[in-house]
């Protein structure tokens, strides 16, 4: 009997325990679209910028440019609102409503257009008394603006955390989920629960993972590369908490793509779209696509990039090393595949190289493995050993993204442990 105790004691030690996503059935993959919010914002000027105003016409119309110029077939489906949509009043019934000046057609009809065009639809609603532009949240009326989604057959559901206690968030977050669930319509749940909680607390990331198909972490991205680098620099900071979270079901939101706008280089451009991949973020760009220069399209549908992102495997990546103002960031991808970033943090002089055999997971081409370079231009690299030197290009505030495919069937067994190592304990980063 003691040495059955025991031996159940030893098999509970060894159990890890499982971070099950939210069981909704969606996100098993990163989300991919396009979002009205650092493009656009609040623009309720529709008398003398009827093009660019928050209104139905807005939607309708990247609706069908997403499918007339690639992007449905790239793979981008859902067309998101974000805040400033609604009357400032609920209906006589206590429901959200349109404004009806700017969506004189109401959510529903919008939603049947979006539908219309193989695409879904995706709005915006908040955790607290209001929304952060000033409109009616959601507290108190969970149930009731669920179900109103749901009459509306919208498909996704972003859930700010404004106007809220902050010890009150993780119930609102949950509550909202369970309302969505109860409805039978899939709706998949964008959270912001941690954003607002990490100011005050490490947030529960096994709860939240429990709760939402993506979540926020840190700021909202701006149209410069100094948001872009405070993103990047927050994630590697707390990739030892955020990572383990990461798979199919539910991801880390770094928050849009803002590539095709203004405050970007290509070079800069390039690097949001590679990391952004790596790190299995939702892919929800905020532009005008109406208007977007040829190379900003051409990366955005670029199918080398979008295969990382969309990986099956649904592992996230992270930063593995920093040297010499470089940074390497990793991804495992399916197959025994892994993804490359290396970005190249200065932004004064010329190009610089890098030593491919530098990369952390490099040890996985011993005796060899096949190399392919998507960024800055794609290049098959060949086959390549262990010991070979060969360099990779990085302009300044540019990446250089790769693919790494093992020559031989499956990985040893010790060199495989070697990246598992490595992705439970994210902190340790490689400084070379």
């Amino acid at each position: 009997m003691c040495s059955a105790v025991l031996l159940l004691a030893v098999l509970l030690l060894l159990i890890r325990p499982v971070v099950e996503a939210l069981d909704n059935g969606l996100a098993l993959k990163p989300t991919m679209g396009w979002l009205h919010w650092e493009r656009f914002m609040c623009n309720l000027d529709c008398d003398t910028d009827p093009n660019n105003c928050i209104s139905e016409r807005l939607y309708m119309q990247m609706a069908d440019v997403m499918v007339k110029e690639g992007w449905k077939d790239a793979g981008y489906e859902y067309v998101c609102i974000d805040d400033c949509w609604p009357s400032y009043q609920r209906d006589a019934q206590g429901r959200l409503q349109a404004d009806p000046k700017r969506f004189p057609g109401g959510i529903k009809k919008l939603a049947d257009y979006v539908h219309s065009k193989g695409l879904k639809l995706g709005i915006y609603a908040d955790v607290g008394e209001n929304t952060c532009g000033g409109y009616p949240g959601s507290l108190g009326y969970y149930e009731t603006d669920a179900q109103t989604f749901a009459d509306w057959d919208v498909d996704l559901l972003k859930f700010d955390g404004c106007s809220m206690d902050w010890t009150l968030l993780g119930e609102g977050y949950v509550n909202m989920s369970k309302a969505l669930n109860n409805t039978g319509k899939s709706i998949l749940y964008s959270c912001e629960w941690p954003f607002y909680e990490w100011p005050f607390n490490q947030p529960n990331y096994t709860a939240i993972r429990e709760t939402c198909n993506h979540w926020r972490n840190f700021a909202d991205v701006y149209d410069s590369w100094s948001s872009i680098k405070s993103i990047l620099d927050w994630t590697a900071a707390h990739q030892d908490v955020i990572v383990p979270s990461a798979g199919p079901g539910g991801w880390n939101d770094p928050d849009m793509l803002v590539i095709g706008n203004f405050g970007l280089s290509h070079d800069q451009q390039e690097s949001q779209m590679a990391l952004w991949a790596i790190m299995a973020a939702p892919l929800l760009m905020s532009n005008d696509l109406r208007d977007i220069c040829p190379r900003s399209r051409e990366l955005l549908q670029n199918r080398h990039i979008i295969a990382i992102s969309q990986d099956p495997l649904g592992k996230q990546g992270y930063r593995t090393a920093k040297v010499d103002r470089f940074e390497v960031w990793e991804r495992l991808l399916s197959n025994n595949r892994m993804a490359v970033s290396v970005l190249n943090r200065m932004e004064i002089g010329g190009a610089r190289g890098f030593f491919i055999s530098e990369f952390p997971s490099w040890k996985m081409c011993d005796p060899q493995c096949n190399v392919t370079q998507i960024l800055p231009q794609y290049k098959e690299m060949g086959v390549q050993t262990l010991h070979n030197k060969v360099k990779v290009s990085v302009n300044p505030s540019g990446t250089a993204l790769l693919t790494i495919t093992p020559i031989r069937s499956g990985l040893k067994g010790p060199q495989k442990l070697h990246w598992q190592d490595m992705t439970i304990k994210q902190k340790r980063t490689t400084v070379l």
